[in-house]
């Protein structure tokens, strides 16, 4: 590591360079950060393996400025964590060991950044280290609109929905760690503009950042604009959170209005797991579309790539406060169809696709078929979104860009420390 440079403390419980989601954003967030300052990563133990392997497998031009340490907390004290089963909790109880960890391990930094869990309920410890401390990107997800939830009589999603809203209301009202480490942060790093109004902090602590990003892809050719077939994508976990009653109603219906020779033509795949996979399977059926409509199962990220090629539009009507696939979707300069709210709304603009307001079910399903319609008979119109979605995910949704707002944030936080630093000893000579 280069000496005589600041080296940055990155606490991450999710890293995984083989997956995506939460712990492949975590892999790419640190190594783009490396590339510019000394980085001491940790992470849970159990990514060791994997990010070990990666190591030895590929040669990273921040590797030399780039250490892992790795820390769980004792077996007595995880034993009951299984699967997702417990993840906040533990999450919680890691943090508090991971300050005695690295005081043990006698980690040297200068400022230190809690990297994620990505979710603004839960509070960060390291201000206990008593070193500069950013906290995030951190999200915040709003309650599911209540009619996208009920028009499918799905009861027991809603009730579940606000049951984990009133338990982050809890967090917020009552945590007092959770207000000690809004309080201590320079500066919070935010997925959305829903955080702020939630945490209630001054603006000169925001960096607005979404935590989502994508690689360039080294083929940006879609095969869909210049043949006949006209696919149209959705990925994500089959969930009620992510929307797919949406995406299929939104479909069929674009699919049952058009001539039957053009309906050869149409597409729509859904790639993803989850426990809502038989109803949504079902739903197609009902819906008359199961010779348009293919389903398959999560795949390794490196797979996705022919998908994304051979799509003309993504379709994406998600709840999140987030949308992970929304820049790799962009990378690949697909037309975005999504909701007008805090999270895939938020991760690009109106010269990139469409961005449909809720107002009811019915009614979101209209405007989402109509978009498709409109895309699906106006190639020129798909082109020109297509050229615009590259355009943007190149200017705000490249890992690259993220580790330069990231460096610019550390830079200025150290400096006013530094000038901080040198009044008060100026002062102190004077008396």
């Amino acid at each position: 590591m280069k000496k005589n440079t600041p080296t940055i403390l990155i606490t991450a419980y999710a890293v995984n360079p083989y997956k995506g989601s939460e712990d492949g954003t975590g892999w790419n967030m640190i190594v783009e950060i490396a590339k510019h300052q000394p980085v001491v990563a940790i992470t849970r133990a159990n990514n060791q393996k994997d990010i070990e392997k990666y190591l030895s497998q590929h040669k990273i031009s921040a590797a030399d400025q780039l250490r892992f340490e790795y820390f769980d907390l004792p077996y007595w004290m995880r034993f009951w964590k299984k699967g997702g089963r417990g993840a906040l909790l533990y999450f919680y109880l890691w943090q508090i060991g991971l300050v005695f960890f690295i005081l043990h391990k006698k980690i040297q930094f200068n400022l230190a950044h809690h990297l994620n869990f990505h979710n603004d309920w839960t509070p960060s410890f390291l201000w206990l280290l008593g070193k500069p401390l950013v906290w995030g990107p951190i999200g915040h997800h709003p309650p599911i609109p209540k009619a996208y939830l009920l028009s499918d009589t799905q009861r027991s999603a809603y009730y579940m929905d606000r049951l984990k809203w009133i338990v982050k209301n809890c967090f917020w009202r009552l945590d007092p760690f959770l207000k000690i480490t809004r309080w201590k942060a320079q500066k919070i790093i935010t997925i959305n503009s829903s955080v702020k109004k939630c945490l209630s902090f001054e603006d000169k602590k925001e960096i607005r950042l979404p935590a989502v990003a994508a690689r360039r892809p080294a083929d940006h050719h879609n095969p869909s604009s210049s043949n006949n077939k006209f696919n149209v994508l959705s990925i994500g976990r089959f969930v009620p959170l992510k929307g797919f009653d949406i995406t299929i109603k939104s479909f069929a219906q674009f699919y049952h209005q058009q001539e039957t020779f053009l309906k050869k033509q149409l597409h729509l795949t859904l790639i993803g797991k989850g426990p809502q996979k038989a109803d949504l399977v079902k739903l197609v059926k009902t819906l008359k579309v199961e010779e348009a409509v293919v389903f398959i199962e999560w795949m390794p990220k490196s797979e996705l790539q022919r998908y994304f090629q051979s799509s003309a539009v993504f379709l994406f009507p998600s709840h999140e406060g987030a949308g992970m696939v929304i820049p790799e979707a962009l990378s690949f300069k697909l037309p975005i169809l999504c909701f007008d709210n805090a999270g895939p709304g938020e991760l690009m603009d109106e010269t990139c696709g469409f961005k449909v307001p809720y107002s009811n079910p019915r009614e979101s399903v209209q405007t989402f078929a109509n978009h498709l319609n409109t895309l699906f008979h106006s190639p020129e119109k798909r082109n020109a979104l297509s050229e615009a979605a590259g355009t943007y995910f190149e200017k705000h949704l490249t890992w690259e860009r993220k580790g330069e707002i990231f460096t610019k944030a550390y830079q200025d936080i150290l400096y006013t420390d530094q000038v901080e630093l040198n009044r008060f000893k100026i002062e102190l000579k004077k008396h």
